[in-house]
């Protein structure tokens, strides 16, 4: 059972979407845990649904303070809380750059609209305004240009002749609660689900010279062409319980060195080990991507063509 992600959510009034993901993340296949629910407005409603179910709360009045300066309280709050993401969930205050860009990538928004259409408020007007179809909602990532980052998911809510802005936001609220637990558990557990890891290592892989993909005792592999293979991504394979990446070292002595120095990063696989390969655990939720490419790129340059890496090589001289 891996490790659940650690989740705050914050908030500014009744924290209807926040009661959504608390209450999905009771279930007992929840990929994540709602650690801390915190708001810029102490008399918030959710507060109090959220202290009542036992999740922590923080609360700070934003008036007075600089962007900045009220941001650094939230960081303190979220790092106190040991949180891996952050999930907004009607928190009616802009975030400053700097705050976005210390969570980057782990910070999740629903907005009320089918984005990239109708970013900003009034949504529900502006969509019956022009005429749609349908409205909706969005999970993005949180990104410093407003409600402008990629997409995780979305749900369409159909548009009827007699709606107002009113009526369409209560369906769309819904919608909003069926879509932010889905999404917000979908993402955070990309860290163990191997499509989502053999694609990372399939970017970094075929982005070395000359290199190409097959299929190596069953599992996908990379070589450069013409060469021997420098890696292969085991999905639990040969009985072994881990997803990782299996890469060349110098042989048996860095083997022996790095499993003695990190035996839960490393290990020997138990079909290639006694060939001087060593697996690299890649369903960690903390896996360090450049320290996985700089194994690639090491394991290519041991493995392909001498005429490759002397082209490599002249490249790094300049």
């Amino acid at each position: 059972m891996h490790r659940r992600a650690r989740v705050a959510v914050l908030i500014s009034g009744r924290g209807s979407n926040m009661a959504a993901l608390l209450y999905a993340s009771r279930a007992a296949d929840a990929a994540y845990d709602v650690v801390l629910v915190g708001s810029n407005n102490p008399d918030a409603e959710g507060l109090k649904l959220a202290a009542a179910e036992g999740v922590a709360v923080w609360a700070h009045d934003h008036r007075g303070m600089s962007r900045s300066a009220f941001d650094d309280l939230i960081t303190n709050a979220l790092l106190e809380a040991n949180a891996d993401y952050v999930a907004l969930a009607g928190y009616m205050r802009l975030l400053s750059t700097e705050f976005v860009n210390r969570w980057a990538g782990r910070l999740l928004n629903i907005h009320p609209s089918l984005l990239p259409k109708y970013k900003g408020l009034d949504t529900h007007a502006r969509a019956i305004d022009a005429g749609d179809s349908h409205g909706g909602c969005s999970v993005h990532i949180v990104t410093p240009e407003l409600d402008d980052g990629p997409v995780l998911a979305s749900i369409p809510v159909a548009i009827q002749q007699d709606d107002t802005p009113q009526t369409l936001a209560a369906r769309v609220i819904h919608a909003e609660h069926q879509l932010y637990p889905r999404a917000l558990s979908d993402y955070v557990s990309r860290p163990y689900n191997p499509e989502w890891l053999l694609e990372k290592v399939r970017t970094l892989a075929l982005a070395l010279p000359q290199t190409e993909e097959s299929i190596s005792h069953g599992a996908p592999a990379f070589r450069a062409k013409k060469g021997k293979f420098f890696a292969h991504f085991s999905d639990r394979h040969h009985g072994d319980e881990r997803i990782a990446l299996l890469v060349k070292t110098s042989g048996q002595d860095e083997l022996a060195n790095l499993l003695d120095a990190d035996a839960e990063l490393y290990h020997r696989p138990a079909y290639y080990g006694a060939s001087d390969w060593i697996g690299i655990r890649l369903d960690r939720r903390d896996t360090d991507w450049e320290h996985v490419a700089d194994w690639l790129s090491k394991s290519w340059r041991r493995t392909a063509p001498k005429s490759l890496t002397k082209l490599m090589d002249a490249a790094d001289e300049f």
